[in-house]
């Protein structure tokens, strides 16, 4: 352990020359091994020390003592230790300290031993001493995974008096701290020490049933619960599973430990650097080890799952998997992993690296090939505990939704309307709404572009009323088209682009390559876009607005509760603003005396330009809603563009330019102080202003606290995200 961790020398330097020493000797544990053999075993290692560091293992007690601390000190900023910081977004800690104590030695014999408990079950939550034991060895041995070990049940059964006194004190901890313990403890000659104690590392379920237990045995209450939940536990149980278990049965290689729950499915790799070259190419990766270390943290945490061949419950690639949420399946003693050679060997199986694996969290089984996966569902202490959330929270979560399927996830996952509609991603559901959209966008006159959005108009209506319906006693809102119209026209070269529209459309190629080259834009995001779209082109808001009014009538009219809201994209001007919202009340006025009957409907706009957010009170006064694009409003206000920032963004973070990337988590000091000041302004020209945010950031749980802080009414999120949002609002409210 000092040559690995004070110098620096592989373990796996040290670890072959055991391997070799046991295989000769003819013993399969490290325990069978004689004092004599030790002894060998010693030199052995001091001769990989010399060779290794060009001097002799130092046997000066103090030297050593010293070369340990300056190691500690050096771990700091270890690219390891970066990694780890960066991944949990740990900053502004200055260094760490060293403490120096008393070794109690749990391999003097059979009367000591060595274990790691939690006093909880940290993957299911069950109120059950979990943990593992080992006879006559070191801690080490437990927590980084080199001897695979034996349930604490052994120590039951060796160590009677030793075991009754540790459940005391895990009892009187778990008393004082309210929370379930991480407990590392040593036997020695029969006599316990208490090592070390820490809140435990839980997986989502774990961490909820674990707070709904507790509060149903009186230990903490429904506040206390709230707070003992992470907004990712949430994330994590909103995984998909595997959708059949019982189908895979004969396509089980192996099976080890389930040291973490929920299903993995992705391509062999071999190191953590490989696992994460993956990730960054989009794809899924099971990151297979003998036994993972510290060095593997970025890999472990850009892979899909994780299964090494050593190791128990409470090794490394255990504890750190189940804090990420990743599955894994460690101690998996069937399989033999060359990585020199890129294959794992599972029985008569040879499996080598990009070959598709599954890996089964819950039961520990590793299946061959690629299973099908089914989304989550929220029920049973899961339903009980955001029933606590939601009557605390203040804030209201909705959900960014564009079909009747994704409205149907989102209420089912407990939103409380729809903050955002994209009606441009309806256009790209079938083939015929496509070429209907390039007619009306290659249309030379009038006549011709109301002739396409005629064709467009019933897809529009029907996509509405099943949102409506999904959606039925919930506000909708809409958002008007907000692409730059280039987004709609075919891919390829300019050649293929022509033919295509050329074919489609019946105009000859000359008018086809003029119609292109007039919607050819310099920067298109900054562009013809947004509501600029609908000022130049009337007609087309005129056919979304129609398809709205008429499909929430419709169902209406079969006693469907609608409450639609109509935004306008892009508003840098209160005058923009003005012309859309009067072309949209013409609308509504002429199809409720179309149809006979009226309903009542809001129509805001979406403050994603700095300009707007400077000018709020004056847009205000034309609006009964913002609501923040802060996707836009956050590009838009750094100067950074979306497609572009990956070129320089990780610069920025690992030199500490940046703490966070502006696009996952709010920038509280910029774009937060925009959406304060237009919030305010907004609502001092008109008090009944409903105001939210429609951007990504609503399901980001340090930027939902800061919009509830704000005092915004909503955040929207995408569907599966609601449930962390509506934890996020109730944190930030107790």
């Amino acid at each position: 352990m000092f040559g690995d961790v004070v110098m620096g020398i592989p373990h796996s330097s040290f670890e072959e020359k055991l391997e070799n020493f046991k295989h000769k000797k003819g013993v399969d544990l490290d325990t069978k091994l004689t004092a004599s053999d030790l002894k060998e075993l010693v030199e052995q290692y001091k001769n990989v020390y010399l060779e290794a560091t060009g001097e002799k293992f130092p046997s000066d007690p103090k030297r050593q003592l010293l070369l340990a601390i300056k190691a500690v000190f050096d771990s700091w900023d270890s690219p390891r230790a970066n990694k780890y910081r960066s991944i949990n977004q740990i900053t502004s800690l200055k260094g760490t300290a060293v403490n120096i104590q008393c070794m109690a030695f749990g391999n003097m014999g059979n009367t000591s031993g060595t274990g790691v408990l939690f006093t909880r079950n940290p993957s299911t939550g069950e109120k059950k001493l979990y943990g593992e034991f080992l006879v006559n060895a070191q801690g080490e041995d437990v927590v980084a995974g080199i001897r695979t070990p034996e349930d604490l049940d052994t120590m039951k059964n060796c160590m009677p008096e030793a075991y009754k006194e540790l459940v005391e004190n895990c009892e009187i901890l778990e008393s004082h701290y309210k929370d379930m313990m991480d407990i590392e403890f040593t036997v020695q000659e029969n006599r316990l020490w208490m090592l070390q104690c820490r809140t435990g590392k839980r997986t989502g379920k774990a961490a909820v049933k674990i707070a709904v237990d507790m509060v149903n045995e009186g230990l903490v209450d429904k506040r206390s619960a709230i707070k003992m939940v992470e907004p990712q536990h949430l994330d994590q149980l909103l995984h998909p599973q595997f959708e059949d278990p019982t189908t895979y049965k004969d396509k089980v290689l192996a099976t080890g430990l389930p040291a973490s729950p929920g299903a993995a499915v992705g391509q062999v790799v071999f190191s953590a650097d490989d696992a994460e070259t993956w990730h960054a190419q989009g794809k899924k990766a099971i990151l297979v080890r003998t036994e993972t270390s510290p060095e593997d943290v970025g890999g472990m945490h850009a892979a899909a799952g994780i299964l090494t061949a050593r190791g128990g419950m409470t090794s490394h690639a255990a504890v750190v998997a189940r804090g990420w949420g990743k599955c894994c399946v460690s101690g998996c003693s069937d399989i033999r992993v060359n990585d020199a050679e890129k294959v794992v060997v599972i029985g008569n199986t040879l499996i080598r690296e990009e070959e598709w694996l599954s890996l089964n969290g819950n039961t520990g089984e590793v299946i061959s090939g690629k299973q099908p996966l089914s989304p989550p569902a929220l029920s049973g202490d899961l339903e009980t505990f955001m029933s606590w959330a939601d009557s605390f929270r203040r804030l209201k979560v909705m959900a960014n939704a564009d079909t009747p399927e994704d409205a149907l996830t989102a209420r089912n996952n407990g939103a409380q309307g729809i903050g955002l509609c994209r009606t441009e991603h309806m256009f790209f559901a079938s083939d015929d709404r496509i070429k209907s959209v390039r007619k009306m966008i290659m249309a030379v006159t009038l006549e011709q572009r109301k002739a396409a959005l005629d064709l467009l108009l019933p897809y529009q209506r029907s996509d509405f009323e099943g949102i409506f319906r999904a959606m039925d006693g919930l506000p909708v809102t809409i958002r008007l088209l907000d692409p730059p119209l280039h987004e709609f026209l075919p891919e390829g070269d300019l050649e293929q682009i022509v033919g295509e529209l050329t074919a489609e459309t019946g105009m000859t190629e000359d008018e086809v390559y003029s119609r292109v080259e007039k919607l050819t834009e310099v920067n298109p995001m900054l562009g013809f876009r947004g509501c600029r779209l609908g000022i130049s082109y009337p007609e087309l808001t005129e056919m979304q607005a129609r398809a709205i009014f008429q499909a929430a009538v419709l169902v209406s009219n079969q006693g469907v509760k609608v409450f639609p809201e109509i935004m306008v994209p892009l508003v840098g001007t209160p005058q923009e603003l003005g012309h859309q919202v009067s072309l949209i009340r013409i609308v509504a006025k002429t199809v409720f005396a179309e149809m006979g009957t009226t309903l009542s409907y809001k129509v805001g706009t979406m403050i994603e330009i700095p300009r707007a957010a400077l000018v709020a009170d004056e847009i205000a006064k034309e609006a009964d809603f913002f609501s923040f694009g802060t996707n836009d409003l956050t590009q838009m206000t750094f100067g950074y563009s979306r497609d572009d920032v990956a070129k320089f963004l990780p610069i920025y973070l690992s030199n500490g330019i940046l703490q966070n990337d502006p696009f996952e988590v709010l920038d509280q000091r910029g774009v937060g102080q925009l959406i304060k000041m237009a919030t305010e302004k907004g609502r001092a020209a008109k008090p009944s202003l409903k105001v939210g945010i429609c951007g990504e950031h609503g399901g980001e749980p340090s930027s939902v606290a800061f919009f509830a802080e704000a005092g915004l009414d909503y955040v929207s999120c995408s569907p599966f995200r609601v449930p962390i949002a509506r934890l996020a609002a109730a944190q930030v409210a107790v």
